[in-house]
């Protein structure tokens, strides 16, 4: 499965009509990309991804958006550190990627975009955050609703994460963490 994610990245990528356009981009807050925009700029300038899979219906996607992802600190992280694309997992364009199309799947009332679930590896659970290193490739992929308090140490790890250069896991990583943000104790002193 980790080689078929690999290739999947590491060639260019056609999509008819870009449907992820980010209008939603406001000043000071997460500079989303559309999926084709983020292949464009990986080509010129080789950089960590972070995806945000979600669907029009996942109220937690929703919450994402109106609370995490409003968060000046998740905001910084992901934009100095990752290209930020939108993608909706129940996209119905397909997507070329190389020699493979991508298509919508119609399963029940709904269904489920192919590349979605190759990016999350078959499990289709909104939000899912996945990560690409600079080749393109997927690393992994977080499932769930996370809090500012849990996002924000994903993030950092991702950012330096290298299982060449750096095996620190990321158990390891948090028993050496320090949170950026005031817990309850600290207020209470104050």
């Amino acid at each position: 499965m980790k080689n078929a994610a690999s290739f999947l990245f590491a060639l260019v990528i056609t999509a008819t009509p870009p449907i992820f356009a980010q209008e939603d981009n406001q000043e000071g807050g997460i500079q989303w990309m559309t999926f084709e925009e983020a292949m464009e700029a990986s080509e010129n300038e080789p950089k960590k991804w972070f995806i945000d899979m979600y669907t029009d219906w996942c109220g937690w996607c929703k919450r994402m958006d109106a609370t995490t992802f409003q968060d000046e600190l998740i905001v910084e992280a992901i934009n100095e550190n990752y290209y930020a694309v939108k993608f909706d997992a129940e996209r119905k364009d397909d997507i070329t990627v190389g020699d493979s199309t991508y298509s919508f799947v119609a399963n029940g009332r709904r269904g489920y975009h192919q590349l979605a679930a190759q990016m999350m590896n078959g499990r289709l659970s909104y939000p899912t955050y996945v990560f690409l290193n600079e080749e393109r490739q997927v690393v992994t992929s977080v499932p769930g609703y996370k809090a500012n308090t849990d996002m924000l140490p994903i993030l950092e790890f991702m950012a330096q994460y290298d299982p060449v250069t750096n095996s620190t896991d990321f158990k390891t990583y948090m028993l050496s963490y320090e949170s950026p943000y005031a817990t309850t104790e600290e207020e209470d002193e104050e």
